[in-house]
């Protein structure tokens, strides 16, 4: 059953530095593996630049227990970058609450997902029920998939309605360019991925 822990209302917030910093090494290090984590200076650079919001979850008169991270691109666009919930508050429906929130907080606005594709996965059970949930809270597949630093991605989105392929990659390789310097984003960045194309060698995002 969703929200049963604590008394207070939920609530998806901007964290202090030192929480952010705290959930980052607690959680997102313990989750995620190195090649999918952006470095901590990065998302902190971003933040102060006005192009992320690390928003986190708090329930009740706890510390953040999970993080909806996004990453800014153009007007009205936004990527999920991490979603995560704390070891021990799981399976209690925290994930899809966040998605809510999310969502609620930036109407109108088409949000991007990247999710990792069963085909390579190291764990392809874990791949498909992680697609399922977005899935089921509203997620639309979109028809091109996405190859970061080596990891390859079943790319997603929340809008109001459907949206063109072609336009969603574009605004999709935006918040990479935009953020990127040229070589690398040539170098590690394929948005879409050839739907043939061989896998490619794994490297962390600091490369």
């Amino acid at each position: 059953m969703e929200m049963e822990r604590g008394n207070s209302a939920a609530q998806l917030k901007l964290p202090t530095e030192a929480e952010l910093e705290a959930a980052y090494r607690e959680d997102l290090t313990a989750s995620f593996p190195p090649q999918e984590l952006k470095p901590l200076s990065h998302i902190m650079e971003m933040w102060r630049q006005g192009r992320y919001l690390p928003w986190c979850f708090y329930e009740g008169e706890s510390g953040p227990i999970g993080e909806c991270f996004l990453w800014l691109g153009e007007p009205g666009w936004a990527l999920l970058d991490y979603l995560c919930v704390t070891p021990g508050w799981r399976n209690d429906g925290f994930g899809a609450a966040m998605l809510r929130m999310m969502r609620a907080k930036l109407p109108g606005t088409v949000i991007l997902c990247e999710s990792e594709s069963p085909l390579h996965a190291p764990d392809p059970a874990m791949a498909k029920r992680r697609l399922g949930f977005y899935s089921r809270n509203g997620a639309r597949l979109a028809g091109y998939d996405t190859e970061l630093f080596g990891v390859h991605y079943c790319t997603l989105y929340w809008a109001d309605g459907a949206v063109e392929d072609s336009v969603l990659s574009a605004q999709h390789r935006f918040i990479y360019r935009d953020s990127f310097a040229s070589e690398k984003f040539s170098k590690y960045v394929r948005i879409p991925r050839g739907p043939q194309a061989p896998a490619a060698p794994v490297v962390p995002w600091e490369a």
